[in-house]
């Protein structure tokens, strides 16, 4: 029989891309994907993840009850009120015992926006804790802080997709969105196509790098360095846009001055990177009149992650390519939600609309929402993972809700240790996840297709998120659960069930701060392709907050002032009667978010790695993703097409190193780090690094690639170093 059901435009559940796809219901009960060819960031297009999506909605892969830890220490099927109890019970033991402290909150990347403002909200109205978190922190924290030292203002990019083939050159520094994000690779393929130049920059030579102009391999851990060096050039060879640094620029003095201690020759023997081939990523890069430089994991996670992404900023400031057409710097968002996910509330310094924590007036304001006393609002909380190594003394109970830290935290065989020593434990997943596995109370949660909400992308891109099929019975959302447990703890209202509820109340608490929502709306969600924030509301116009007309005015020029929008583009271009606000696709073109509206120069120089190679650990470790996994793979690793291509983990390394261990390729071999020890086939390949074993931290057990890494932390950012540790290979005997 024909399927006759209307066909429902949603988005994907992975990456930042959140690319657009129809979903129909079919009358055997599974689900159809089509394309969506007019969504304009991927424009059909799907990578197998995406196109795979629907096969974590069958009952037969995810979860569809509440578990309980029973008396002999199994989970057990249990209903929805003993499991809210339980949990609710256990909270408020431990608050009683230890006070509201030992309360821990750990989120995700993945939850939505409405998900991530009400366990944000849940955390210090409802626990009264400051120790909330999420795995955001392990994404782009650095490239964060340091756009908010340069800008004033974060955003992963400043400007849409659609603006890279019409640069005339890129530099992209870690990061493979071949295999990450593989849709994305039209708009670096189009840049090509249309004369301009890519440069990858990459200790592998990976599936994107095969596609660049120029492939720079630097060892890992000396991007700083390389960024440093190419600056020197800049200045050597003439190349800084003056007009521009005076006109538009503070602090360049000191950053030059800085700069010129990290000669080409110096670069050289740090990086690994000739310096003829400094010169030619400084010429192509200097060479056409707008260009890019764009940054994902690679130089943000380690523990000098912010002066890299600063210096790679520097970079741009002294050529004029920020806050210009066609130009700028930006970065590459991993997690579906990374970007919305830290704006409104879940990370631990960090209010709704990006507010700070420690700003008294942003306070007052999400207080006044809230409706409660600003002084009953704590401070900030712990990183995430100086939270996890928390557990179990400091923080005696943990609610974890769409993070899977036992796979995707660095050290993970001591977090996962953490974990078991605390007094209780409860995890809300779509899977039995390898976290969830640990708990005291699982509770099975609806998932992207089940559920409405919306989502910021990797460009700002506010998306809406549309349900297209009805839960399993048995499962609730996010948002019941919160409900659930504030009611169970004694506050009865302030947590809706319903998103758009939700979502009205975020835009008033995002109203004048610097990731302004409340000029969005679902309606115009759902009638345009997504909204750029900052969208401050109309004056005039009902935001929600009880503001008056100057009032909400003030907050409007306030988010302009901030961003450089202009009385122009809030009206696109209807002088006479202002309408709704556009939306800021593209940040900084007439003035950076600062007070004086100029980018601020942060002068850095390289240091060492937090652990560099020695005798006893002579070679480098790097991590990262393969095309056919996602994150901890707590779903991907449910698909069979997906398990096929990406059946487990491996080890890549070069001939060199190979033939030195008596290694073939396939044969296990092990990676030791003052951590642990991991072992998984050998990938034998002269696209790495001879000082350099890669691997990628999809899997659990014994090829973890977690258990390796380093926790060192960013002082600013506190992003973990996870793309860099010492460590020795050895052949393991035997399969």
């Amino acid at each position: 029989m024909q399927n006759t059901a209307a066909p429902t435009p949603t988005h994907c559940p992975y990456c930042a891309l959140q690319c657009g796809m129809n979903l129909t219901p079919a009358a055997d009960g599974t689900v159809e994907l089509s394309e969506r060819a007019n969504f304009p960031v991927n424009r059909g297009a799907l990578c197998g993840k995406g196109r795979t999506a629907p096969a974590v909605l069958s009952s037969g892969v995810r979860l569809t009850s509440p578990l309980v830890r029973s008396g002999e220490g199994v989970l057990v099927p249990a209903g929805w009120d003993e499991s809210l109890g339980r949990i609710a019970g256990n909270l408020a033991r431990t608050r009683a015992e230890y006070g509201a402290e030992a309360l821990g909150v750990f989120g995700g990347g993945g939850l939505t926006n409405e998900k991530a403002y009400a366990l944000g909200k849940f955390a210090r109205v409802v626990l009264g804790t400051s120790q909330i978190d999420y795995n955001g922190r392990f994404c782009m924290s650095s490239a964060a802080a340091a756009g908010t030292k340069a800008f004033g203002l974060d955003r992963g990019l400043p400007f849409p997709l659609e603006d890279i083939p019409r640069t005339g050159c890129v530099i992209l520094v870690g990061s493979n969105p071949a295999e990450t994000m593989p849709p994305s690779l039209r708009y670096f393929t189009e840049l090509r196509e249309n004369g301009g130049t890519l440069i990858v920059v990459d200790p592998r030579r990976t599936r994107t790098a095969e596609q660049a102009d120029l492939h720079l391999a630097p060892r890992p851990g000396t991007d700083l360095a390389l960024a440093l060096g190419m600056l020197h050039l800049v200045v050597a060879e003439g190349r800084v846009d003056a007009e521009y640094v005076e006109e538009r620029t503070a602090g360049w003095e000191e950053a030059r001055a800085a700069a010129m201690a990290h000669w080409p020759e110096h670069v050289e023997r740090i990086t690994g990177v000739s310096v003829p081939e400094l010169r030619e990523a400084v010429r192509l890069f200097c060479a056409p009149e707008a260009a890019m430089v764009l940054t994902a994991r690679g130089p943000e996670q380690q523990a000098k992650g912010t002066d890299t992404v600063g210096a790679w900023i520097n970079l741009c400031l002294a050529t004029g390519r920020a806050g210009r057409p066609l130009s700028g710097y930006g970065c590459l968002t991993g997690q579906g939600n990374g970007q919305g996910g830290r704006e409104h509330g879940q990370k631990a310094d960090q209010l709704p609309g990006y507010r700070k924590l420690t700003d008294p007036a942003a306070r007052r304001h999400v207080a006044g929402v809230w409706g409660v006393d600003p002084d009953s609002l704590p401070g900030p909380g712990r990183s995430a993972y100086e939270l996890l190594d928390a557990l179990g003394t400091d923080i005696r109970s943990l609610l974890v809700m769409g993070s899977n830290p036992v796979v995707s935290a660095p050290r993970a065989a001591h977090v996962e240790g953490r974990l078991r020593s605390l007094d209780f434990l409860a995890v809300c997943d779509v899977v039995l996840s390898e976290t969830a596995a640990l708990a005291d109370v699982v509770l099975p949660v609806t998932q992207w297709a089940e559920e409405t909400g919306t989502t910021t992308s990797l460009e700002g891109r506010v998306l809406l998120r549309r349900r297209a099929i009805t839960p399993p019975d048995g499962v609730r959302s996010d948002l019941e659960v919160l409900h659930g447990l504030a009611g169970r703890l004694g506050v009865e209202k302030g947590f809706p069930t319903d998103p758009e509820e939700v979502f009205e109340e975020l835009r008033r608490a995002s109203a004048g701060g610097p990731a302004d929502y409340s000029g969005i709306d679902y309606r115009r969600l759902a009638d345009e392709d997504g909204v750029f924030w900052p969208c401050p509301a109309p004056e005039g116009a009902d935001a929600g907050d009880g503001a008056t007309g100057a009032e909400r005015a003030a907050d409007t020029a306030e988010a302009d002032r901030t961003t450089g929008t202009t009385a122009t583009d809030r009206t696109a271009g209807t002088a006479a009667t202002p309408g709704p606000h556009p939306g800021t696709p593209r940040l900084f073109l007439d003035r950076f978010a600062t007070g004086d509206g100029r980018a601020r120069f942060v002068p850095v120089s390289h240091r060492p790695s937090a652990e560099e190679p020695d005798d006893e650990y002579p070679v480098l470790l790097t991590t990262g993703r393969v095309v056919a996994q996602y994150q901890s793979g707590a779903q991907t690793r449910r698909v069979d097409e997906l398990n096929a291509a990406a059946p487990g983990p491996f080890v890549e390394l070069h001939p060199r190193l190979a033939a030195r261990l008596g290694a073939a390729e396939g044969d296990p071999v092990a990676v030791v780090s003052r951590r642990g020890r991991a072992v998984a086939p050998a990938r034998i390949t002269s696209g790495i690094r001879p000082d350099t074993v890669f691997m990628p931290f999809h899997w659990p057990g014994e090829g973890r690639a977690n258990t390796l890494t380093n926790p060192a932390l960013d002082p600013t950012s506190r992003m973990p170093e996870f793309k860099v540790c010492a460590v020795r290979v050895e052949a393991v005997a035997g399969p």
